[in-house]
């Protein structure tokens, strides 16, 4: 059980469960960081409709282009060790994925290497990003975190123009059980002015045996130093402020504060499940404004910016 929990990219669930969804979030972005491109394996498990699917999220310069693809459930297979899924031959690894999609919204056909993958800090007690709550049954929503930045080599063929993600960045993540809390902020990006500098962070409304309590794990990697602010870290909120398409945070872990001011100037819908079921939508931008400080006691010792975030705000 500790194996599997770490390493998350692995298929979490079976082909037998009801009410349940599993999806992986491949993000890459080109070395101009013009293009970013979001690909969303994975499958949905219900009475009603069952299907796999890979969800496909394109920004280039502002322009948001978003296309469900569906599938059979038989269509579905994935391998464990080494990881591969296989989706109607569209494959997805911790190290390539391979793709061929086409229909009346988008085409994209290539194939991108991924190396030099940067992990979050696990142990027995932490096995993920969810801490010690990975270990409890009956979570409505599981997250994982494959790996926070890693390096991008291969071309991708997008609506009969060939973009290259050479030198670009990647960012892949999971998120498994029955629903998306009903409300959070997400955010994430690998893009900041220090090359090395990576972010994810997210705040939720988590159901937790007959309660609720709001939810925090973020990490934050700079100079291969893993800040991990989280509830089960016991790290604290200091200030909060929560609007429509921007947000921000204080947060207090010993003598660290990490503050954070994110903005979304452009969003799409994407399809999001509930009881395993692809029903609901959520928004999402990839072109989100991230401003982070970072202090220790009272001396700032990091900040940095990006505007080519993920930023998700469901508040």
């Amino acid at each position: 059980m500790f194996q599997k929990l770490r390493n998350p990219i692995i298929f979490q669930g079976s082909l037998k469960k009801n009410n349940y969804f599993e999806g992986w979030y491949y993000k890459m972005v080109t070395h101009d960081k013009k293009y970013t491109l979001a690909l969303i394996p994975g499958i949905s498990l219900n009475k009603i409709h069952s299907h796999a699917f890979i969800q496909v999220f394109l920004t280039n310069n502002s322009h948001l282009v978003h296309s469900y693809f569906e599938f059979d459930v038989h269509d579905f297979k994935a391998q464990k060790n080494p990881f591969l899924l296989n989706i109607s031959n569209q494959y997805f690894s911790d190290t390539y994925i391979d793709i061929n999609l086409k229909n009346n919204d988008i085409s994209l056909t290539g194939h991108l290497h991924f190396s030099n993958h940067v992990r979050i800090n696990t142990s027995i007690l932490s096995p993920s990003i969810m801490g010690f709550f990975s270990y409890f049954k009956m979570m409505e929503c599981y997250h994982g975190v494959v790996s926070m930045t890693h390096d991008v080599v291969g071309k991708i063929n997008i609506n009969n123009t060939e973009v290259d993600f050479t030198n670009g960045k990647s960012y892949i993540e999971k998120d498994w059980g029955r629903s998306f809390p009903q409300a959070y902020v997400w955010m994430q990006s690998n893009h900041f002015k220090d090359n090395h500098t990576a972010l994810m962070f997210s705040y939720a409304t988590i159901p937790f045996y007959g309660l609720r309590f709001k939810g925090l794990i973020a990490s934050l990697i700079f100079q291969k130093k893993e800040y991990r602010f989280a509830t089960y870290n016991f790290s604290k909120i200091i200030k909060k402020e929560i609007y429509d398409n921007q947000v921000y945070f204080l947060i207090k872990k010993g003598k660290y504060k990490l503050e954070i001011k994110a903005s979304n100037k452009d969003t799409i819908s994407l399809a999001s499940p509930r009881n395993g079921r692809m029903i609901e939508s959520i928004k999402e931008g990839l072109s989100g404004e991230i401003q982070i400080k970072l202090y220790k006691k009272k001396q700032l010792i990091y900040e940095d910016s990006t505007s080519n975030a993920g930023l998700e705000i469901m508040m």
